[in-house]
């Protein structure tokens, strides 16, 4: 098992397994040698937790973490969902991890660093950023996208909200779809292409061995030395 890892986070019966899907294929685009592990809660149905690991992902169901009793009037259930990502502390197997959410893309492969630093909007570009702090973006070199802005993510996206028909917006939608959509990512389809190049390689070997095998070597007789 490799000591390192991609994590993200799945509840419910929602659409959201779309997001971690591509995730998944978006990781594998950018040919990271990480695995993908999703934290799920129990009410994730079998169907959603069968697309995940026909996508390569490796599946971690975990408990959920409730507020204290006496402080429930100040929680909503939305907050159930962020303490329980506090669960993923416990996958003490990994050396490493870098925390992705479901509705991020990833365009470049991320490097497991000794040195932390603040994440520049290059590797974690916020979509309101590109009203609100036009002049902090440099649009062509973003890696990582979070669609956490009303109305952007991919496999809900209408273009109806406000912002939401800028060029920009409707460009990274398109490549998250462009990626979601390509077959060729599909987990499958990367491990028969990897044993492929794998078969064709041992192929080549066998054919050279078998060369060098067969050649004829003709030896010349040196004169004898005075």
């Amino acid at each position: 098992m490799p000591s390192k890892a991609y994590v993200t986070f799945l509840a419910g019966n929602g659409d959201y397994v779309k997001g971690v899907v591509g995730l998944a294929k978006g990781l594998r685009k950018v040919k990271t040698k990480y695995p993908l592990v999703v934290a799920i809660l129990p009410d994730v149905p079998k169907d959603h937790r069968e697309i995940l690991v026909s996508q390569g992902c490796i599946v971690r169901e975990i408990e959920p973490v409730y507020p204290p009793e006496n402080q429930t009037q100040f929680a909503m259930a939305y907050y159930v969902i962020n303490y329980s990502k506090l669960r993923i502390w416990e996958f003490v197997e990994y050396s490493k991890m870098i925390y992705l959410d479901g509705d991020i893309q990833d365009f470049l492969n991320m490097f497991f660093k000794d040195i932390y630093k603040p994440i520049s909007p290059v590797y974690n570009l916020v979509l309101a950023m590109l009203w609100r702090h036009p002049e902090n973006i440099e649009f062509d070199k973003v890696k990582v996208v979070h669609y956490c802005a009303n109305g952007s993510k991919p496999w809900r996206y209408t273009g109806e909200e406000e912002n939401m028909d800028r060029e920009d917006i409707k460009l990274l939608v398109k490549r998250w779809w462009d990626i979601y959509n390509d077959e060729s990512l599909d987990y499958k389809n990367t491990i028969a292409s990897a044993e492929a190049e794998a078969g064709a390689e041992k192929n080549c070997l066998k054919g050279f061995l078998t060369a060098v095998s067969e050649a004829v070597v003709h030896y010349i007789k040196a004169p004898s030395a005075a």
